[in-house]
């Protein structure tokens, strides 16, 4: 019967297989990303952001509330940049720590990703873990978070890390505790 298997999208997450279908469009839409960045409040000067996105045109942003409904956390919005599209670009964004750790990283634990973002995703997730140890409150747990964000993505080198600000904040930092 045709009432028997709804297609509607509100439908979308009680049909089977709709986690796989989040694990395949993240797989190519979505990012797992950590900047670091110059914070004069946090206790180093740095702070660390970890980030879950996923990003679509304006005819698609529906699509990211899905996202949105099925994790029950995060936001949508819209990036106002166009880069090679001819609409708006919209952005669904996880960045605290306990939706992160208690919402994104389980699922994806669950249902792996199959593309080289899986390798990030790994990396993602340590950080997670240690920033719930409050490893990024200390200088040595900053330099190891940073260590492990230039190996995700496009493996840049760390701000932090390249910063001479930073060898002398580590020092005055610890002199300090």
């Amino acid at each position: 019967m045709a009432g028997d298997n709804p297609s509607g999208a509100d439908n979308q997450q009680e049909r089977p297989g709709f986690e796989q279908w989040i694990v395949g469009f993240v797989d190519g839409e979505g990012c797992f990303s950590v900047p670091i960045f110059k914070n004069r409040t946090s206790p180093a000067g740095w702070q660390v952001q970890p980030q879950f996105s996923v990003v679509q045109g304006a005819r698609s942003v529906h699509v990211l509330h899905e996202l949105k409904r099925f994790f029950n956390c995060g936001s949508v919005v819209r990036n106002g940049r166009h880069d090679n599209h001819r609409e708006d670009v919209y952005r669904y964004g996880v960045r605290r720590l306990d939706d992160l750790s208690k919402r994104i990283v389980p699922f994806f634990e669950a249902n792996p990703l199959i593309t080289a973002k899986r390798d990030d995703f790994m990396v993602f997730t340590e950080i997670v873990h240690r920033m719930e140890r409050k490893d990024h409150l200390t200088v040595a747990g900053l330099t190891a978070i940073a260590s492990l964000t230039e190996t995700m993505n496009r493996r840049q080198r760390s701000r932090f890390l390249e910063s001479s600000e930073t060898t002398r904040q580590s020092s005055r930092i610890d002199v300090a505790r």
